[in-house]
């Protein structure tokens, strides 16, 4: 099975400022801070998403995935596929709305990992390697079938939920004339690039 049976749209400018309203107030608007480079002729910055109340950015997407969910949301919980930043967030934010979270964990995450996510209130199932890929393959967990699942990287309410990053970083330094971003599963490189190209 392929990830790309699941193909997203683009994510348009339009839902990225919408994401922003939606999660204004609970999420941060971190700092950009220089980095002092010394290179008289480049200008550094970097973006301080690990202030936000998880340590990452996966909480701007995580508020607006539950914003989106609403009701339905509440009434059949949230679960996700994550033994990190993105269990951590959806849990984060679940718990702030009193919507009952899950995480589909690989069967050797770290104590500590699985600690974090069931600090911030959600349960934890752990299975082996094979079936985390199918849930993210599949974005479904069949035991979970009643819950509204939150793809890590590949859903467009965490995809627009990134892209707000991108409006900060247009906003606090204009005509910045590259942004490097870190690449992982590729929602954060889709929603910030979403935001400024």
């Amino acid at each position: 099975m392929l990830i790309t049976e699941h193909p997203l749209e683009p994510v348009s400018l339009v839902q990225i400022e919408s994401a922003r309203k939606r999660i204004h107030g609970l999420v941060l608007r971190t700092p950009i801070v220089r980095l002092n480079v010394d290179d008289p002729e480049r200008e550094v910055y970097l973006k301080l998403e690990n202030l936000q109340p998880t340590g990452s950015f996966k909480v701007r997407g995580a508020s607006n995935a539950i914003a989106l969910a609403g009701q339905e949301a509440k009434s059949r919980g949230v679960y996700t596929c994550s033994a990190g930043n993105m269990a951590q967030a959806l849990a984060w934010q679940a718990r702030q709305n009193g919507i009952p979270c899950t995480a589909i964990v690989p069967n050797n995450a770290p104590k500590t990992k699985l600690q974090a996510i069931e600090r911030f209130g959600a349960k934890t199932i752990q299975v082996s390697y094979d079936e985390v890929w199918k849930v993210v393959t599949s974005h479904m967990y069949a035991p979970l079938s009643d819950a509204l699942f939150v793809h890590p990287f590949s859903d467009e309410r965490m995809i627009a939920g990134n892209g707000t990053i991108g409006l900060e970083i247009l906003e606090d330094v204009p005509g910045v004339d590259s942004v490097i971003i870190p690449f992982g599963g590729g929602g954060l490189t889709a929603g910030i690039a979403s935001a400024i190209h």
